[in-house]
């Protein structure tokens, strides 16, 4: 290694480092280097004795040096502009002072000065192909790096990343300008945004439609993200964003009709959306489309409510569930942008649980765009105080990809940024964020006085000229179009608006939701009784069959002792030598489900064991950590089965599920929380999406969320999964709510949720000690004769016109009371009076099938409602006034009668001892007074 290659290479900066590392420690430094860091050294070092240069050797000058020296300094300028320059480009539309900036981008900083400007370095990959002056290597610095787009991408860890982009970005000085086709396309779309915004701000005064003025630049880069998305393989793209543009997104991106948009500002017939509906601003869209150059594209807007953020994790979950179905494992064909607030993304934590999804195996989409239109204010707050960070972008570092700033007012500019980070996503299926610095020209809404609060930004804004202004004299100027060319197309574009007024105001308006299209064409909402029950046993031969695959694993797995002691039991279980535990109760569900060639999904926090190591639905291989399922080996034809331990989130991962769900009807999709408690975090979605999903957008979905659930003396948090919340949500037939008492029930409830056309979200109270609780456990007879029982009555009463007392309870607590009973009748016949009845699904509640059960009991007068949750929660505060109801034709009862915990503000106590008393004190009550 001589150290002329090593001069006249590359390494220049590298070469530096490692002669200073010498230079403290000269054993740190491979040895290979050491003769070219002594020969360098001789060279730098002053001295003032003459030194004889080796024999053959030629002599090195005083300028050969100094030239190293600045080629050093020159190759740190190049590196900082690439790590810094974003810092100081011109991304403000405004024109306002960056706040942040660096010394590192001025020449002089690196010693640099005005002397060197014409002297001649080598700019490297910067400018391939030879020398360039200083002058122009910085001029070629400050173009590609500080004009109006920023880019902060030299943190990428990934070598082939960071180079594909620095290519393609410093041969063209991050600026392309479009064909003239394109050009005039481009301006086109800013006329028509421009006029529509004048049309419905003098048409529609004061009402809201949250203006995109300010942001036009939003539907320029959205259509050159989908064009060249299109010209790369992606046919269809699924959008989620917040109100901010998305009537203009609707018309100009999705196709919708103006007139139909119009007509949503019109006053409608108040008695069409009673109760149900939601803002034009939220609604959803879908579209089939063809490109410029031809190809199809299939493009979704999907509903969103006014928790901006919430719909990110949905859309993600939607592309998932797209690619699955069509078997899109890389991610080319399915894509989802996401459209975002600045305050939103810096502000709310389910942006970083939603990235924090993005590499994960069971929810990795092959990379999102996600579009922040930066208004650079929240609703009435200053950046300053919304984040703690330099851009409201940074959030997306947690997974080091490129972030594009790119100055809003330059259309062009955000068009390139559009289709570079479109070209990047299908070239390294990652995300990309796109942050789009503009203004609100108007407030928060068009209601709204933003001089309020942001007084000297709105001084420059009202001064300032419209996006569709600078572009048109861009244009004019280059003579891409004349000013009257450019003038005609306001005409046009106004012409078309009083016709699509006209046409609104002259014609009926048309429903609002959508109907069911696509693969929800065969499914149904509306009630409950409007959709039989259908068969959920499974015969004796396919049971055989599945216990067969259930309890086998490969000859080459090491399988864990305990559970191949576990796989024992549960061959005992299948055969019908025991009855079935709670794990084989799923089990058997999912097998039988799959068989049938039924998808099944899985997630949740630790799901693949169990947070009580009962379900155990993946085995690992303790020699050598392989994972298998004897649930992927059932048989040819099977459905796929994926079960998937979440991250440590509840409002990311249900979202995702949610939004899978919604792609995926046919299929079982479930969420499970670790503890019921946990799914609080997740209370945004359960509101907005999953409970008033139909009624507000007419969208179905049959997700399951499995919520353990009992009272055990575990306190607070580990005791409820807030039962009565649900309750409280449940309405109009739009949810189940179960708390279910055998692994039967449960095998039945799942299958149900499939086979039945009907699509509702099924919410499950799943057990925790019940899981072991042999009392608990289900004959084989019960999945192969029976079915779904949404009341289960009392086997052990021998003649109903004995019973005096009937407690009603769900859950858990029908074994206490059971328990209680039985010790009781050793010494108190009277005890033999009490009928236990399980009330296994509470919504929608089971009145006929309740009211039979208590027509049995003719001379029962007493009524009791058992719970172990307090009065102020579980079932009893929702199942009161419909019992009422019920026993209005059974006079004999006088009325139903609570007992249970008393109201409290926490759901239990954290005292074993407590609980334990309280437990006494319900048991108690409920028995006293037997006669």
């Amino acid at each position: 290694m001589d150290i002329e290659s090593t001069l006249s290479g590359h390494n220049l900066a590298f070469l530096e480092a490692l002669y200073e590392a010498y230079q403290r420690d000269p054993n740190s430094v491979d040895p290979e280097w050491v003769p070219v860091l002594r020969d360098l050294g001789r060279r730098t070092e002053p001295t003032t004795e003459p030194t004889t240069e080796p024999p053959g050797e030629p002599r090195r000058d005083a300028q050969e040096v100094e030239q190293f020296t600045l080629q050093s300094r020159v190759n740190k300028l190049i590196e900082s502009y690439r790590l810094h320059g974003h810092m100081a480009a011109t991304v403000d539309p405004l024109g306002r002072p960056r706040k942040a900036t660096t010394p590192a981008l001025d020449p002089a900083y690196f010693g640099l000065t005005e002397e060197h400007m014409d002297r001649s370095f080598d700019p490297g990959l910067l400018m391939p192909g030879g020398n360039a002056t200083l002058r122009q290597i910085w001029s070629r610095l400050q173009n590609t790096y500080c004009r109006n787009v920023g880019v902060e991408y030299w943190h990428i860890p990934d070598l082939e990343q960071r180079t594909w982009l620095q290519a393609r970005m410093e041969a063209c000085e991050n600026r392309q300008i479009p064909p003239i086709a394109e050009q005039k396309r481009l301006l086109n779309q800013m006329a028509g945004i421009e006029s529509v915004d004048k049309f419905l701000h003098s048409k529609f005064i004061g009402a809201k439609r949250f203006s995109i003025s300010g942001a036009e630049a939003m539907i320029a880069q959205l259509d050159c993200m989908i064009e060249e998305g299109a010209e790369l393989g992606v046919r269809e793209i699924i959008l989620g964003m917040a109100h901010r543009g998305r009537l203009n997104v609707l018309m100009n991106i999705l196709g919708k009709s103006v007139a139909d948009v119009f007509s949503e500002f019109e006053k409608g017939d108040p008695w069409e959306s009673i109760g149900s509906g939601d803002v034009k601003y939220h609604m959803g869209y879908f579209r089939e489309y063809t490109t410029e150059k031809g190809h199809a594209m299939y493009l979704a807007l999907a509903f969103n409510p006014s928790h901006l953020e919430a719909i990110a994790p949905v859309i993600q979950g939607r592309v998932r569930g797209k690619q699955d179905a069509i078997g899109d494992l890389g991610g080319e064909r399915v894509m989802g942008i996401t459209i975002h607030g600045d305050a939103a993304f810096a502000g709310q934590g389910i942006v970083q649980e939603t990235l924090n999804l993005a590499r994960l195996r069971g929810y990795r989409v092959g990379g999102t765009i996600r579009l922040v239109i930066n208004n650079q204010v929240g609703f009435t707050t200053d950046p300053q105080d919304a984040r703690s960070t330099i851009y409201s972008s940074d959030a997306a570092h947690l997974l080091q990809v490129p972030v594009f700033h790119v100055n809003g007012d330059d259309v062009e500019a955000a068009a390139y940024v559009a289709r570079l980070a479109m070209a990047f996503r299908q070239r390294f299926k990652s995300d990309v964020v796109v942050d789009l610095v503009c203004y609100r020209r108007f407030g928060h809404n068009e209601g709204d006085d933003p001089t309020f609060t942001q007084p000297l930004m709105y001084e420059l804004i009202k001064s300032h000229p419209s996006v569709r202004t600078i572009y048109q004299r861009e244009l004019i100027a280059r003579g891409t179009v004349d000013e009257a060319e450019a003038n005609a197309l306001d005409e046009r574009w106004t012409k078309q608006y009083d016709d699509a007024l006209t046409q609104a105001r002259s014609t009926t308006r048309k429903p609002r939701k959508a109907p069911m299209h696509g693969v929800w064409q065969t499914y149904r909402g509306g009630p409950d009784s409007d959709t039989p029950e259908v068969p959920t046993a499974v015969d004796q031969a396919t049971f055989d069959h599945l216990a067969a695959r259930l309890t086998r694993w490969p000859d080459d797995f090491n399988l864990h002792p305990k559970l191949q002691r576990l796989v024992a039991d549960a061959k005992e279980m299948l055969s019908g030598t025991h009855p079935l535990n709670w794990q084989m109760g799923e089990m058997t569900a999912y097998a039988s489900l799959l068989a049938a060639g039924i998808n099944v999904r899985f997630s949740g926090q630790d799901s693949q064991r169990g947070t009580f190591s009962h379900r155990h639905a993946v085995y690992t291989d303790i020699k050598t950590g392989r994972a298998w399922s004897p649930l992927h080996e059932l048989g040819e034809g099977q459905g796929k089965f994926e079960i998937y331990n979440s991250p440590l989130s509840e409002y990311a991962v249900l979202a995702f599920e949610f939004g899978y769900s919604l792609i995926a009807p046919g299929a079982l999709v479930i969420w499970e929380a670790q503890f019921g408690d946990f799914v609080n975090g997740a209370q945004i979605i359960i509101d907005n999406f999953l409970v008033s999903g139909e009624d507000k957008w007419n969208r179905l979905n049959g997700l399951v969320l499995m919520l353990p659930h009992g009272f055990e003396g575990q306190g607070p948090e580990h005791s409820s999964a807030r039962l009565e919340r649900f309750l409280q949500l449940a309405a109009e037939d739009n949810i189940q709510v179960c708390n279910l008492t055998t692994p039967a029930q449960v095998f039945h409830a799942l299958r149900r949720q499939v086979l039945r056309p009907w699509r509702k979200p099924l919410i499950l109270m799943t057990p925790k000690s019940l899981l072991r609780s042999r009392p608990s456990f289900s004959p084989v007879a019960d999945f192969v004769d029976g079915g779904f029982q949404r009341v289960i009555d009392d086997a052990a009463v021998a003649d109903p016109s004995k019973v005096t007392r009937v407690m009603l309870s769900a859950g858990k607590v029908y074994y206490d009371l059971h328990d209680e009973r039985e010790r009781l009748a050793a010494s108190n016949l009277a005890a033999n009076k009490v009928a236990l009845v399980r009330v296994e699904q509470l919504y929608p509640f089971p009145t006929p099938q309740l009211a039979a059960t208590l027509a049995r009991y003719p001379n029962a007068s007493e009524l009791l409602w058992v719970q172990e949750e307090p009065k102020n929660m579980g079932g009893w505060t929702f199942a009161r006034p419909l019992i009422d109801e019920l026993l209005v034709a059974l006079p004999r009862f006088a009325a139903v009668r609570y007992v249970g915990r008393i109201a409290s503000a926490s759901p239990a106590t954290g005292s074993p001892d407590s609980h334990a008393l309280e437990r006494k004190l319900i048991l108690e009550e409920a028995f006293a007074n037997l006669a």
